[in-house]
């Protein structure tokens, strides 16, 4: 049960969490950056085409101030099975992944990550609830807040107009 005194989260850079070598990561190093936020899988049919075209999107805006944030979840059809160091070495070995890669977390339900609990919070319409399934994707502005969120099945690329626009290069 949560204590009266623990502070609400108010944007993604209030909190911290473990990259996938164990490292904790103080999100408030990403102020000021957009960030793309995805929960992976490397045994999903969505899995080659997301892949790529997050790779894609990093190495084209990444020095314009874009970060991708990957997080493995095994919570859909168990397709992320692996340990944080096999799956590290699938996205940078297959698909010369660059962006950081996080610990495995859920990303609903009772062990759900407080990221994603404060990133479903939004108005999201039809989008609202619970994550549907991998590859889900949070486009976070400049301020640390959700701005979009969008489907499994929509692909990167399609997202590059929403980037271009909060990098303020559209």
């Amino acid at each position: 049960m949560a204590s009266q005194t623990e502070k609400k989260p108010q944007s993604v850079y209030d909190f911290t969490l473990k990259d996938a070598k164990g490292n904790d990561v103080d999100f408030s190093t990403y102020k000021g950056k957009v960030l793309l936020i995805v929960n992976v899988a490397s045994k999903c049919g969505l899995t080659n085409s997301n892949y790529t075209e997050l790779h894609q999107l990093y190495d084209k805006y990444k020095d314009q101030g874009l970060e991708i944030l990957a997080f493995p979840c095994n919570q859909f059809g168990a397709q992320e099975p692996g340990s944080n160091d096999e799956i590290v070495e699938f996205a940078c070995t297959r698909f010369k992944a660059e962006f950081p890669i996080f610990d495995k977390i859920e990303v609903n339900g009772e062990n759900e990550s407080p990221l994603y609990k404060f990133l479903k919070s939004g108005k999201w319409g039809i989008l609202g609830g619970d994550i549907q399934w991998n590859f889900a994707k949070f486009l976070v502005d400049k301020n640390g807040q959700a701005a979009h969120r969008y489907y499994p099945t929509t692909s990167p690329l399609t997202v590059e107009r929403d980037i271009k626009v909060l990098l303020g290069i559209a």
